[in-house]
């Protein structure tokens, strides 16, 4: 497993207590949590009009997949409780279930960055031309 912790700026109540952090794992997202995230984001898109939506550009259902890649390692964690969390926070979970459907499994704003150096950015390989002498 590849646990993270999300970092909350405001701390949520559950089960009487304030929570600041969360860990999460998307990879331990099972196809029934899949499923229901996806049940939950159509049931909020509901409208008279038509819309196609692709998995990679459904906000709602990246919130939920978010969501359930914190209920996956917090099996005492409920939708409802994290249904509560606000603010920039939404927005966190909301990459976390992004990420996923890029099939990445990179930072999001609420976790440490990686120990691992930068890249350094490479030269130009081309000089800028020069006008020639008349």
């Amino acid at each position: 497993m590849s646990k993270k912790t999300l970092k909350l700026d405001e701390p949520v109540l559950i089960d009487g207590k304030e929570v600041s952090e969360l860990t999460y794992d998307p990879m331990e997202i099972t196809a029934a949590q899949f499923s229901e995230a996806c049940a939950r984001s159509s049931a909020i898109n509901k409208s008279k009009s038509f819309s196609f939506k692709m998995r990679e550009n459904d906000y709602a259902l990246h919130l939920y997949l978010g969501m359930f890649a914190v209920i996956a390692v917090n099996p005492g964690i409920d939708v409802a409780d994290l249904e509560r969390i606000k603010g920039f926070d939404v927005l966190k979970l909301t990459d976390i279930g992004m990420l996923f459907t890029y099939r990445r499994s990179g930072a999001t704003s609420g976790e440490k960055p990686s120990e691992e150096p930068s890249e350094s950015t490479a030269e130009p390989s081309t000089r800028a031309s020069e006008k020639p002498d008349k």
